[in-house]
């Protein structure tokens, strides 16, 4: 006799304190994965920056802002995370360990990185290298998003705003960006064909690792799936 397979419940994200999130089980696990996950998006900033064909909207303005200083780009993003994080503050949003740790680990993975990858010459494999690196940069970004320590001193930003105005998440996000972009892009940031490959593909690619990243807490059910809620009628 054979069995039906049940759909495997999805894995939500928690809503926790700052201390909360360090009381709340499997810290060991979530502290490898926040950290592996800070180390490749700072790898894949790397390798869009010698992919030479385009930066993400905070990349592009970090990037203007390493034309301008002597420091190393890795040290502009430590830098202009500390203005971002006083901000929080108006704003009554308080960081986490994750908060704290991707302000300065994603600078420090970002220098480690360049010293090491190469420029990208010829059509090619800078494209090739962009796309690696958009790749590694979403599943980066679920990684330290689901060990749930905290969100980015750029995403608490964001998410901190639109509590506090009632606009809608999506206005903030696009206003901080568009933003950011401009100022970066005056300064001499990088900006092409891959600034809008990033904004157009970065949310479904988070999106689709984001289930298989979120850390799942001891006492915290996960959510159910989508055939389970037809089955119970909701």
């Amino acid at each position: 006799m054979s069995t039906i397979a049940r759909p495997t419940p999805r894995r939500e994200l928690a809503n926790l304190s700052p201390i909360a999130q360090l009381h709340a089980g499997r810290l060991p696990r979530r502290l490898v994965q926040l950290f592996v996950g800070l180390s490749m998006y700072g790898l894949a900033m790397a390798m869009m920056v010698r992919a030479g064909i385009g930066l993400d909207p905070w990349d592009v303005f970090h990037y203007g802002v390493f034309l301008h200083t002597g420091w190393t780009l890795g040290v502009t993003v430590i830098v202009v995370s500390i203005p971002v994080l006083l901000l929080w503050a108006p704003l009554r949003q308080w960081p986490g360990l994750g908060t704290v740790a991707n302000a300065i680990w994603i600078g420090v993975a970002t220098d480690l990185s360049l010293a090491v990858v190469p420029t990208a010459h010829g059509i090619g494999w800078q494209a090739g290298m962009f796309v690696s690196g958009l790749v590694i940069n979403a599943l980066g970004g679920a990684l330290y998003i689901g060990s749930q320590l905290g969100p980015g001193p750029r995403d608490g930003l964001m998410t901190g705003l639109h509590r506090r105005t009632g606009l809608s998440l999506r206005l903030v996000r696009t206003g901080l960006e568009v933003t950011v972009l401009a100022i970066g892009w005056l300064l001499g940031g990088i900006v092409g064909v891959g600034t809008v490959l990033y904004a157009v593909l970065i949310g479904p690619l988070v999106q689709f690792f984001l289930p298989w990243s979120i850390v799942t807490l001891p006492g915290q059910r996960p959510a159910p799936s989508a055939e389970e809620l037809a089955e119970r009628g909701d």
